[in-house]
């Protein structure tokens, strides 16, 4: 028998899911679906930050409306919110604060001890490239509060924040600060870290997987190798070169002989690129863009000094993304590669 008919497995499982609520708790079952491969369709008057950053970017639809009968019978599942009637965790002897860093996003990369952090958590504060999935698993009288900060969108002041830590552990709560990455690196933990300090909160400090080193490693490429580079530096790329505010010495950058790797810098590509080459760090010198690291929409752009800002724009790459200038990031590159 020749034909291939026998071989055939089960049919797919059908992976269209409608979510019926906004909240940042729906948020975490949001993400742990997408990195499932549903396709997800929320309908609700208002979303979280995360949510609504998640539909900005194409990764799902977002209505923002009531729920009609149609769009039930558009989905295969409804996820609907628990009823939120669940008890308040009793009032602990002292409140506390945790920032736990919760590294690219991939809730498979949170340390043992920040998943503990959770497990213990009373309330959680988190951010949008956080492991939102990880928070999907919580019980339900934990309170998960949403302070995305989307770029060119809504954004909670750091202020808010410190204050939401400050007055819930003043509470007797077990606070948890989930954030991307490491809460150190450029991550404004240390500002957390002062306000509870000042409050006279107790504060613990969970170290996590920055995306510095993990959005490269994720893409394959070393920010050091033997023989390439001896060392790396991390930047901010939040300000163009030319912004008076601006502290890093890109022309020292590019005569250094190390890999630059630069985090919020997707807006001020182009201008990074340029003085660099101005710098000194010769155009065809390799980078790399990684986006989404951690994520089911991970991409990758690779070029030169010279054409890898045109070449992310034309991909269409945005926030959150970590470029590479430095030998290191040919490394691993397919073999058609060639910009």
């Amino acid at each position: 028998m020749t034909g291939s008919s026998a071989a055939q497995g089960p049919a797919p499982l059908l992976r269209r899911t409608l979510v019926t609520s906004g909240d940042a708790r729906a948020a975490a079952h949001v993400e742990a679906m997408l990195r499932a491969g549903h396709t997800v369709t929320v309908v609700a008057p208002e979303v979280c930050g995360s949510i609504e950053d998640w539909h900005a970017r194409g990764l799902l639809t977002w209505h923002a409306r009531d729920l009609t009968l149609d769009d039930v019978r558009a989905v295969d599942t409804v996820w609907n919110a628990p009823a939120d009637d669940a008890p308040a965790a009793p009032r602990r002897d002292h409140g506390r604060v945790t920032l736990v860093g919760g590294g690219p996003s991939d809730p498979g990369l949170l340390t043992v001890a920040g998943r503990d952090a959770l497990l213990d958590a009373d309330v959680v504060v988190t951010d949008r490239l956080a492991p939102l999935a990880a928070l999907a698993t919580l019980p339900p009288h934990v309170v998960i509060i949403d302070v995305a900060k989307i770029p060119h969108g809504r954004t909670t002041p750091q202020e808010e924040i410190n204050r939401l830590l400050v007055e819930h552990a003043s509470a007797g709560r077990h606070v948890v600060r989930l954030k991307g990455g490491d809460s150190f690196v450029f991550g404004r933990g240390g500002e957390e870290v002062d306000a509870c300090r000042e409050a006279g909160i107790p504060v613990t400090v969970v170290p996590g997987v920055t995306s510095a080193i993990a959005a490269p490693e994720l893409a394959g490429i070393p920010v050091t190798h033997r023989g390439t580079s001896q060392g790396f530096t991390v930047v901010s790329g939040h300000l163009p070169p030319s912004h008076p505010e601006s502290t890093v010495d890109w022309a020292a950058l590019a005569r250094a002989g190390t890999t630059i790797v630069v985090l919020m810098g997707v807006r001020t590509l182009p201008a990074i690129a340029e003085a660099l080459t101005a710098g000194g760090l010769t155009g065809t010198t390799p980078a790399a863009v990684v986006a989404d690291a951690g994520q089911p929409s991970q991409r990758v752009v690779r070029g030169t000094v010279a054409t890898i800002a045109a070449l992310a724009a034309e991909a269409g790459i945005g926030a959150p993304a970590v470029t590479v200038f430095g030998e290191v990031a040919a490394i691993g590159a397919p073999a058609e590669v060639s910009a």
